[in-house]
């Protein structure tokens, strides 16, 4: 088994799956600016967290990751609840990151994103392109957190309803 404590098993499920969302988000949040306590979608989010898969052990916390629920299997299934499709890139990136962090800790791991609004899941696995790309990720990662700026904000749909607007664009 490789050293646990390496740089890359630092960086948090969330902040990989804010570097696919909006760069200029995950540059707050590294700083401890978090504005979503005041949003009404982080709200809902929780909302179907809490009341979803009753009788499962919810939010377990793995080093610096947070898984929303586990299942131990022939292989540990890693459960994510998501509230939609719309940042659907983000959620497998981040349940591919929770996977490759099991694996550095000798684990064999698989994804299962649930969107329970939509009544559909999505298995995941780590593929070796995959692992690549998380690599790329984390020192994607690393260098927005170098920044002394915010990245320029990138408008997209997804804005509007974003905790982080005001700050972004007014």
């Amino acid at each position: 088994m490789e050293n646990y404590l390496e740089e890359e098993l630092i960086i948090r499920g969330i902040e990989i799956n804010y570097l696919y969302v909006c760069k200029t988000k995950l540059w707050y949040f590294v700083r401890g600016i978090t504005m979503e306590q005041e949003s009404d979608f982080v709200d809902l989010g929780k909302f179907l967290h809490e009341k979803s898969y009753f009788g499962e052990e919810k939010e377990v916390q793995i080093g610096s990751i947070k898984i929303d629920f586990i299942k131990k299997r022939d292989i540990i299934e890693i459960h994510e609840i998501k509230k939609g499709k719309v940042m659907e890139k983000a959620h497998i990136m981040q349940a591919l990151y929770y996977i490759y962090y099991l694996n550095k800790l000798g684990m064999k791991a698989k994804a299962i994103l649930h969107y329970p609004k939509l009544k559909e899941i999505k298995e995941i696995e780590l593929k070796e392109n995959d692992k690549e790309e998380i690599k790329r990720a984390i020192k994607e990662i690393e260098h927005i957190k170098s920044l002394k700026e915010p990245p320029e904000p990138v408008y997209q749909k997804i804005c509007k309803n974003c905790a982080y607007y005001e700050l972004c664009f007014i």
